[in-house]
């Protein structure tokens, strides 16, 4: 079972994770998830448990309780949604510098039969 563990303090690291699922049973891998660019955490991370009756204990139990400081969110991870390249921005995707829209320097576009 993934779990997925928001709210962390961002002084939380990957075994800190580990350790706490591990009183719930076996835990196959824990991340901390970190910022490329400052490798700061995000404050969020994951958790992968071989058991679901375990894993679900350990989101019944853990889920709003109080950790390193904060009141984490713990819930089943949801499978990651196929996102469009490019990830990051709101830049404009239109590119070149005229208005596409103007279907070519203003002047008007009739059907052609």
């Amino acid at each position: 079972m993934n779990i997925y563990i928001s709210n962390l303090s961002y002084d939380v690291n990957d075994s800190d994770l580990r350790e706490l699922f591990e009183e719930y049973g076996e835990v196959s891998s824990a991340k901390v998830i970190m910022d490329r660019e400052t490798g700061r955490s995000r404050g969020f991370g994951f958790v992968e448990m071989s058991d679901d009756t375990q894993g679900q204990k350990a989101i019944d139990e853990l889920n709003q309780a109080e950790y390193d400081g904060k009141v984490i969110n713990v819930n089943v991870a949801k499978p990651r949604t196929d996102r469009p390249a490019g990830g990051r921005g709101g830049f404009n995707r239109n590119g070149g510098g005229r208005d596409r829209r103007s279907n070519g320097g203003g002047r008007s576009f009739e059907k052609r039969f």
